[in-house]
């Protein structure tokens, strides 16, 4: 089970570079084959935070700190690629963490009460590397061109699902200090 979860985890990560060096070779082609005044640096759409960011008028544009030329765009690829592999990475242990906590609360449920803190502490740390790997997709420097595929792709699938799961971690967390159905008030002093 173990080996089949790392070539899962390779495959995911290697899939994940390989479609970081097809962007790269396509910035590569406009590079070559178009004069800098008609390069289009940046892409139609974008995150809000994207926008909010690296967009045109972009907060790091403004400041000059990333200033909206080739050689800086081609820098803001190289980091967007290295943002999103950590952030498929962190995805896994969130997962992990999630599964962790899963099991935890079915024996917090089977009277399990000493468990209480190590369960408390699996979820705040899965909630931690949740929100950093969101942070780390949200604010990645945007891509190169827009993806325009028609019909569902696995990229935006993702995108649909993140505010999904987005909203139901932010509730998760907003309702965690609430009491759970059946616990006893003092399950947290019986450990």
């Amino acid at each position: 089970m173990a080996k089949k979860s790392i070539i899962l985890l390779q495959l995911v990560l290697f899939l994940g570079i390989a479609k970081a060096r097809a962007q790269e070779d396509l910035f590569t082609l406009i590079r070559e084959d178009t004069e800098p005044e008609k390069v289009q640096l940046l892409p139609e759409k974008m995150v809000f935070t994207q926008r909010l960011l690296w967009g045109e008028k972009g907060l790091l544009r403004k400041i000059n700190w990333a200033p909206l030329t080739l050689e800086q765009r081609e820098k803001e690829l190289k980091l967007r690629r290295k943002m999103l592999t950590v952030h498929q990475t962190i995805g896994f242990i969130t997962l992990g963490g999630m599964i962790a906590q899963g099991l935890l609360g079915t024996q917090l449920y089977n009277q399990k009460f000493e468990l209480y803190e190590t369960h408390k502490m699996v979820g705040n740390l899965t909630s931690i590397s949740y929100f950093t790997g969101a942070g780390l997709s949200l604010f990645a420097p945007p891509p190169l061109s827009n993806n325009k595929n028609k019909g569902l792709s696995s990229a935006k699938a993702h995108k649909y699902l993140a505010s999904l799961h987005f909203t139901a971690m932010t509730a998760t967390n907003l309702l965690a200090e609430r009491p759970s159905p059946g616990m006893p008030s003092d399950a947290r002093t019986m450990s």
